[in-house]
């Protein structure tokens, strides 16, 4: 019962606090606002189970993780998505949690949900069923969608980033993901012990959600706050401005959709192969396709068309390729011999040690110290 208590008081003290840093953030997103409702609901929870705990019952079972799945769909989404708008239609994800609120209301201080005594053949037997499956498909599917979006966003930043970094590629929200949802599978399989073996654990369900919950607090109140605008990124550089960008791609998708004439791909293609050479705008480390789009006057989705169909690669792929010809320029360069790797590196653009030396050993077929070693003995002999 104390371990619960701490958890609790140390929970609402987080979440309350996360929630504020994100709310207050500088510039916040539509996802930041997502995120920090969430983070307040979770403070709420455990407010009110420390009120249940130890003043009054207020409830016999929790309804508020109904909305926790909800909320990491639409944080991911409006993070990952450019142009997505909350529609009225969304609400109805939140349907399931506003009838388990209502049934809450009705069967207060009523033993509804009982894991002791689960089988147990009283009026509220089917509900334990519906209201168990329920919430184990609600985090179930919620989850799977979460992990499906993350994935394909980090396949899609690739036509439009020419470098990696967790800002935009969001592996730690994969992380959460994933643990939120193999903390609720613990949860389940802990309840689902106690209803067949009827023996208390040393660890109860309610301890490991909130203690998982109370993680979640911290992660979000360290990455969720330093977490940017993954479009902010792409733009943080244009010269007309996101707004400006999305109206014009709106404006052109009906030529879009007529595909690009062959000869203007062809154009664009040694327009901009002109422009790697005699530019080498891979040079800059946070180069991304908005800037190379504004450079050549070219329309964004007119110039991921070009790489993808005519050099038959992705934008990172692309730009990497010309980094990796530039060091090992450098490497066979005597006047580079006492630079490190590293500055070598970020001098070809690369902006990170681990991104350089893993796209170098995909494009080369070895490390780039083996590579310099090689090339060390070839001059010598």
């Amino acid at each position: 019962m104390e371990q619960i208590l701490y958890i609790l008081y140390i929970g609402f003290t987080q979440s309350l606090f996360a929630e504020l840093m994100i709310a207050t953030k500088r510039n916040p997103q539509v996802a930041d606002r997502i995120l920090a409702a969430w983070l307040f609901l979770i403070a709420i929870e455990m407010g009110f189970a420390l009120v249940n705990e130890n003043i009054i019952r207020l409830y016999e079972f929790v309804f508020i993780p109904f909305t926790y799945g909800p909320l990491l769909y639409f944080y991911i989404r409006f993070l990952t998505n450019e142009e997505v708008k909350f529609h009225w239609t969304n609400w109805l994800h939140f349907i399931p949690f506003l009838l388990v609120f209502a049934s809450a209301i009705v069967f207060r201080g009523k033993p509804v949900i009982r894991l002791d005594d689960f089988w147990s053949t009283d009026p509220f037997l089917s509900f334990r069923l519906i209201y168990g499956t329920s919430f184990f498909i609600s985090v179930t599917t919620y989850s799977v969608i979460a992990f499906v979006l993350i994935s394909r966003h980090q396949k899609n930043i690739q036509n439009l980033f020419s470098y990696t970094s967790e800002r935009i590629t969001l592996s730690w929200l994969k992380f959460v993901a994933i643990s939120f949802y193999v903390t609720y599978i613990l949860v389940f399989i802990l309840g689902v012990f106690v209803i067949f073996n009827k023996e208390s654990l040393p660890y109860n369900p309610t301890f490991v959600s909130y203690f998982g919950l109370t993680l979640f607090a911290f992660a979000f109140s360290v990455y969720g706050f330093k977490q940017p605008g993954i479009f902010h990124e792409l733009y943080a550089r244009s010269r007309t401005g996101r707004r400006e960008v999305i109206e014009e791609k709106k404006a052109e998708s009906k030529y879009e959709r007529s595909g690009l004439k062959k000869e203007d791909a062809e154009e664009y293609r040694k327009r901009l192969l002109r422009y790697m050479k005699d530019k080498k705008p891979y040079l800059d480390g946070d180069l991304t396709i908005q800037d190379i789009s504004e450079q050549l006057d070219i329309p964004r989705h007119h110039l991921t068309q070009v790489i993808n169909e005519t050099l038959y690669k992705n934008f990172y792929t692309f730009i990497n390729e010309y980094r990796v010809e530039e060091v090992k320029k450098m490497l066979t360069d005597p006047e580079y011999q006492k630079y490190t790797l590293t500055s070598i590196a970020f001098e070809a653009g690369f902006n990170s040690k681990s991104s350089f030396n893993s796209v170098f050993k995909d494009l080369v077929g070895k490390t780039p110290t083996q590579f310099r070693e090689e090339n060390n003995l070839l001059q010598q002999v």
